[in-house]
């Protein structure tokens, strides 16, 4: 559970960030702060995960504010303003969210929370990562990364196959590989990333996971070899 709080001196910001949250049940809400001085009095006697932070903010500037904090939680940046950009990411923030923002640019930023994590539990206890929150048309599903079986591009769309069932979401494929975990899966095709651990066979130019043959692509095929060597 990531436990987060929303710094920002606009409520109606609060208000599309809350609820935005309240679709993922992996994000507890702790605390509205309307400006940085509220933050750090909270900080300073509550453990918190992640905060959603707007830069433009009377008495103390986001990036100042956050240059203020020694061990400072992972920070997703809200703003209207994007030539900050740059120093944003050279506090180590996890994503730059410019106003208005769409649910599902939303939702991408906090999955790249999510994996950063479990890379870094990966590296501590070598395990498995576990899954993804994505959404597929109105609904937000919760998918077990060890059940997809590949990932087919179809144009700006992706459709996600695993053992049970199959949906697409509104992502282009080359950018649902970011949050893909590099050890599990591998790009075979412009238009395919497939598990390896459900490959069934491989013959000549195609893959066989259950009963689905996946193109290999010649441009691909390299990374093939290296992976099965």
């Amino acid at each position: 559970m990531i436990k987060y709080i929303i710094v920002d001196d606009e409520t109606v910001a609060h208000d599309i960030i809350k609820e935005y949250c309240d679709m993922l049940p992996n994000l507890k809400f702790l605390k509205n702060c309307f400006n940085a001085i509220e933050a750090i009095d909270f900080l300073n006697n509550n453990t918190v995960d992640l905060i959603f932070l707007d830069l433009n903010m009377p008495k103390l500037k986001g990036f100042d504010f956050l240059k203020t904090l020694k061990n400072p939680p992972k920070v997703i940046v809200t703003t209207a303003y994007a030539e900050h950009a740059i120093e944003g990411y050279e506090l180590n923030i996890v994503d730059y969210l410019l106003k208005p923002f769409s649910f599902e640019r939303f939702l991408k930023a906090v999955n790249k929370i999510n994996e950063k994590e479990k890379k870094q539990i990966k590296q501590v206890k070598n395990v498995d990562i576990d899954s993804l929150f994505i959404k597929s048309e109105k609904k937000i599903i919760q998918v077990k990364v060890d059940d997809i079986l590949f990932v087919e591009a179809l144009g700006n769309y992706c459709k996600i196959v695993t053992e049970e069932s199959e949906f697409s979401i509104r992502e282009k494929i080359s950018e649902f590989k970011k949050i893909l975990p590099d050890d599990f899966f591998i790009q075979v095709h412009k238009s395919f990333i497939i598990a390896k651990k459900h490959v069934n066979e491989i013959e000549g130019n195609r893959i066989k996971i259950n009963d689905y043959i996946i193109p290999i692509g010649k441009t691909f095929k390299m990374n093939l070899n290296d992976w099965l060597k």
